[in-house]
């Protein structure tokens, strides 16, 4: 070997050497931090026994460890029942891209010091006990993409200075508090902002139109007042929003239904006011509209008098508004769901609404409505839920309504309805939900009824029935609310009824009930509420009672 190959070889060497000791001590670190995580925190399932520095790769074949080029670039250990404080050493972890800690029950603060950790991508921290302020340090950190500390007990004030290439921010179900953040612009990734379920006050800022690429905001349950600025509808991107539950005022900006990509639009339980636009019912792209629990006084019709959306579910119940149900709503053909109720709706159902072929649930309780039911609505042969309760419809109940047999609930109690409980209602198999109270029906209960195997509620309370209470009910075995109150039955209360063991409620009062009470009512195993007053019943109440 010549000398000037062997000095090569010796510089190589020394090259090497220097490299892999270069490499040894920040490896070393990185177990000193990992250790000390472990020695801080309770592992009841053992997840973290094989954390042991003496195995061949430590720390890169220890559970919940991902290295590359043989330095820690990952920290995942979700769902572990992991608890403890999380410890300041973790910020010894130079190289870590991705800390999972999520679903476990980990308390105390989230250490400022993690900021360290200048190369984080994700930070998963939901689901877990952590409390105090979520350092600013770490909200800025400039390759965060992902931040999520949802579901904890944190509080304070989030930072104004969001991190621009920050994608996925998630503080939801916490008590953070002060104003939602004003830093948006368009140079901002963010994609999902989740704010809700905090304490978060003042307006919402005009800014957040700036965030073209956002596709969901989520601000529901928080205290936010103010109007619903009409710059929202300059985030392009958008899918979904949902405001729910503040104090915002004022009216729906029209823009808002104009957004191309928005599939849902969630306004319910605030103070809104005015009509609503027919752009946020008639949107190409909505799918989902809740905007119950305002104090809307209007739907203001399309200007061509029609509407053509993709609209599946409509919801607008509690709120001030008046006049007839608008025709023009029979034209959303794909529509599912549509809840009208406690509003001051007038008029009568058109017959139109058998254009909604589609319609799985339709809710108008608690209006104006009058006249006959729509034969048309049988249509609806998807038909699931139909509550009309608390209008002024009248005539006898149609013999059409046996046609739903999807029917899992029927609602018609307290209108006008006249004549007999229709015996074909027995065929309606699916039925759930039967409640005809405070009607003007008389005649017996049909013994075709007994045989609704997947009836759970059924009232039949003041009407103007006669006869004795069936001996058949006890056939109803799923049946968990019996009000026959007020109906005028007279006899004996069956022992039958002893056998609807899944009864909670029953309320047989205001009759003309006579005889002693039946021994089997009181081992029923899951009654709570026993109404059995103003009848002329004798004695003596069972010890069980």
């Amino acid at each position: 070997m010549s000398k000037t190959t062997a000095i090569s070889l010796l510089v190589i060497f020394a090259t090497v050497i220097t490299y892999c000791q270069s490499d040894v001590a920040p490896l070393s670190e990185e177990i000193q931090a990992l250790k000390a995580f472990k020695l801080n925190i309770s592992d009841p399932l053992g997840a973290l026994d094989g954390w042991d520095a003496s195995t061949p790769s430590a720390p890169c074949d220890w559970r919940g460890i991902v290295c590359y080029n043989n330095r820690v670039h990952e920290l995942r250990l979700p769902r572990l029942h992991l608890s403890g404080q999380l410890s300041d050493q973790l910020s010894n972890l130079r190289q870590l891209r991705k800390l999972s800690l999520h679903s476990n029950n980990f308390n105390g603060s989230i250490p400022p010091s993690l900021s360290q950790c200048s190369l984080l991508r994700a930070v998963y921290l939901q689901y877990n006990s952590l409390s105090g302020n979520l350092p600013s340090t770490i909200v800025n950190l400039t390759n965060l993409q992902v931040l999520n500390v949802a579901h904890n007990f944190l509080n304070g004030k989030i930072s104004g200075d969001i991190s621009f290439f920050l994608r996925y921010l998630d503080v939801s179900s916490n008590s953070f508090s002060g104003e939602i953040p004003r830093n948006f612009s368009s140079e901002s990734q963010l994609q999902l902002i989740n704010l809700s379920y905090n304490k978060f006050s003042g307006e919402i800022p005009a800014s957040i139109g700036k965030l073209q690429e956002l596709e969901y905001l989520w601000l529901d349950s928080n205290q936010l007042h103010g109007t619903l600025p009409s710059a929202v509808a300059n985030c392009s991107s958008l899918v979904h929003l949902s405001i729910e539950d503040n104090s915002i005022k004022g009216l729906v900006p029209a823009s808002i239904g104009s957004i191309p990509k928005l599939e849902v639009l969630s306004l319910s339980r605030n103070e809104l006011s005015g009509t609503i636009p027919p752009s946020v019912i008639c949107g190409a792209s909505l799918r989902i509209v809740n905007l119950g629990f305002n104090v809307f006084t209007g739907i203001d019709p399309p200007s061509n008098g029609s509407c053509f959306s993709n609209l599946e579910v409509l919801d607008i119940h509690e709120n001030h508004i008046t006049g007839v149900f608008p025709s023009w709503l029979t034209g959303l053909t794909t529509v599912r769901v549509v809840d009208f109720s406690a509003n001051f709706f007038s008029g009568s159902l058109p017959a139109g609404i058998g254009n909604l072929l589609r319609l799985e649930e339709i809710r108008v309780a608690n209006n104006s409505l009058t006249g006959d039911l729509p034969n048309q609505i049988v249509k609806c042969s998807s038909l699931q839920t139909l509550d009309l309760e608390g209008n002024r419809f009248e005539g006898h109940i149609p013999l059409f309504m046996s046609e739903l047999r999807r029917l899992k609930l029927l609602s018609l109690g307290g209108n006008l309805f006249s004549g007999s409980i229709p015996a074909s209602l027995g065929g309606l198999f699916e039925l759930e939900t039967l409640k005809l109270e405070s009607n003007n029906l008389s005649g017996n209960v049909p013994e075709e009824i007994m045989k609704l195997n997947n009836l759970s509620t059924l009232s039949l309370s003041f009407n103007r029935l006669s006869g004795e209470i069936p001996y058949s009910i006890g056939e109803l075995k799923g049946l968990m609310v019996l009000n026959l109150s007020g109906c005028g039955f007279s006899g004996r209360i069956p022992g039958s009824i002893g056998s609807l063991l899944k009864l909670t409620t029953l309320d047989l009062s205001k009759q003309n009930l006579s005889g002693e009470l039946p021994i089997e009512i009181f081992g029923l195993p899951s009654l709570q509420v026993v109404a059995l007053e103003d009848n002329k019943l004798s004695g003596v109440v069972p010890e069980g009672l």
